[in-house]
């Protein structure tokens, strides 16, 4: 399943930067996504600044996330002359004279990110008279955003349906192929749209045990019974995977550090009451670097929960 259809969102704001950078003649645009403590660039029009897609600033220091609750004009020809943006700590970060910026929404009204813009140089007053046309066009990207992440929702049924040939036998969850093929989606729309994902990669501590001791067919009864349990905790949008032998792996979707521990501790607790032991690391995807890296957090984590577990069993 190719999504290159779905990118509406990225070409439209690739359009509406260039424009704003004609027009207002400002070094940086950019539009961005806020997700908790960060602030993260999904796209820009760097022109002196070196900011590209990825880089992720603390979302407390910037002039934004004055902007967005009202505190603090949209447009900001000395930015110098407002306390909230003068004091704001990204001033230590880069330059800034002028500010615009305008709020980009999800479709229940919270807030996704901001389409915005910075100077290193003071501008005229003439600029104020063109907020109406940096607000629509905000506005304009917030619809098309909503209306591509509907869209993309419809998209990951399908592609749940398409990979259901690629499953293990003795659980029905996606195998390894079908894991790799569904991270590498997410990761592409991770860094189009900023989401949050957690990793979590769980293995069985007592499988090798469980066949030497009671047979190979009692060690798959126990795979299938970690499989069912993960199952019941998951979320809708999560992808189940096993990727081969007692291990297992978790992507979930749109999930923030705090929803992603609550997962983690729903996991530990069923586990529990089924009686089976496992070890299980838990990862962040970090927008600079990636799924696959928070992948490899989560497996090491896993490593390290394991020789806890071998230790606190002897």
């Amino acid at each position: 399943m190719i999504d290159t259809k779905f990118k509406k969102f990225e070409e439209a704001g690739q359009i509406v930067l260039k424009f704003l950078y004609q027009r207002f003649g400002f070094n940086l645009w950019m539009i961005t996504r806020a997700e908790g403590e960060d602030w993260i660039v999904l796209q820009s029009e760097a022109n002196g600044y070196n900011v590209k897609p990825g880089q992720v600033f603390r979302w407390a220091d910037s002039f934004c996330s004055h902007m967005v609750k009202g505190k603090a004009p949209t447009i900001a020809p000395r930015s110098e002359d407002i306390p909230l943006y003068a004091s704001a700590p990204i001033n230590k970060l880069v330059a800034i004279k002028a500010y615009i910026g305008q709020p980009l929404t999800n479709e229940d009204g919270s807030l996704f990110g901001t389409l915005c813009a910075i100077d290193p140089q003071p501008q005229s007053e003439a600029i104020l008279k063109d907020a109406g046309l940096v607000e629509v066009l905000g506005k304009m990207l917030s619809y098309t955003l909503q209306a591509e992440l509907r869209e993309v929702e419809h998209l990951r049924k399908l592609e749940r349906i398409e990979f259901e040939a690629l499953t293990d036998v003795l659980t029905g969850l996606f195998n390894r192929r079908a894991w790799d093929k569904l991270v590498h989606l997410e990761e592409e729309r991770c860094k189009r749209y900023g989401h949050p994902t957690a990793v979590l990669v769980i293995d069985l501590n007592d499988l090798k045990v469980t066949n030497d001791t009671f047979g190979h067919f009692a060690g798959d009864e126990l795979i299938q019974k970690a499989a069912s349990t993960l199952k019941k905790c998951i979320r809708t949008n999560d992808i189940l995977a096993r990727l081969g032998g007692d291990e297992f792996a978790i992507l979930s979707i749109e999930n923030n550090k705090e929803g992603a521990e609550v997962l983690l501790e729903r996991i530990l607790q069923a586990f529990k009451e089924a009686n089976i032991s496992t070890a299980i690391g838990l990862a962040m995807r970090n927008p600079t670097h990636g799924i696959f890296r928070a992948i490899r957090e989560a497996d090491k984590k896993m490593y390290e929960h394991k020789k806890i577990t071998k230790l606190e069993s002897e």
